[in-house]
């Protein structure tokens, strides 16, 4: 029929190796669920209808039945009565009802075998749907994991270029610190030379005022005065 062409594929599908190729597994699960409930309501739909269909066969072959049953009791009845020609008639309408049950029985035979096959890929759609919906929040929240711990790593990145920033603040702190020192250094030396100016200087003058004293106190003794 139709309808087993159309669905064959579903009955082979293979749902954890359509997950596993996905490039998004978000937005493919999205749409196998929405493609599998699309399959869902027209299996649903054809199932009710082969098994109205089966239900229909069985009915007839089990009418044709009792009335091969019927046919049977009326003529043994008939032969009872000692109406031979009464019983050959029933029994040729039993050979005949004997040859509808024969076609009815595969009528019904087949659409019993099409009613399980719609009935297996109902239940198997079902089974994937719900299969789906339990993957889909699973892989959903690893997505969101994923994506924080990708803010995470972006965060690290900022955090070791923080840490290149500071460590150059501190080479650029300490080479700061080195010229200050070295100025310092520097005006400390320069504030010495002109210290040792002013008393190279201070020492001229107080040479020449002692030879002074020792002059006035040589003339003194001399009565030079």
């Amino acid at each position: 029929m139709g309808i087993l062409s159309r669905f064959k594929d579903i009955m082979s599908a293979n749902i954890n190796a359509l997950l596993d190729k996905a490039e998004n597994p978000e937005k493919m699960i999205d749409q196998c669920l929405r493609n599998l409930q699309e399959d869902l309501g027209k299996v649903k739909s054809e199932t009710a209808s082969i098994m109205a269909e089966e239900a229909r066969a069985k009915r007839e072959l089990d009418e044709c039945s009792a009335e091969i049953d019927k046919m049977q009791k009326f003529a043994i009845k008939a032969l009872e009565k000692n109406n031979e020609d009464d019983a050959r008639k029933f029994l040729e309408q039993k050979a005949s009802l004997s040859s509808k049950q024969a076609g009815l029985q595969q009528t019904y035979d087949l659409a019993h075998q099409n009613a399980d096959h719609m009935k297996q890929m109902h239940s198997k759609l079902v089974a994937d749907i719900n299969e789906l919906e339990s993957r889909r929040a699973m892989i959903k929240g690893k997505l969101a994991v994923a994506k924080t711990q990708e803010r995470i790593n972006k965060m690290g990145d900022s955090v070791n270029s923080a840490n290149r920033s500071i460590a150059s603040f501190e080479k650029y702190e300490d080479l700061a610190n080195k010229k200050l020192d070295e100025a310092n250094a520097m005006a400390e030396l320069n504030k010495m030379e002109k210290s040792g100016d002013i008393r190279d200087l201070t020492a001229k003058y107080s040479q020449g005022s002692d030879v002074d004293d020792e002059l006035a106190a040589l003339k003194a003794s001399l009565g030079k005065m």
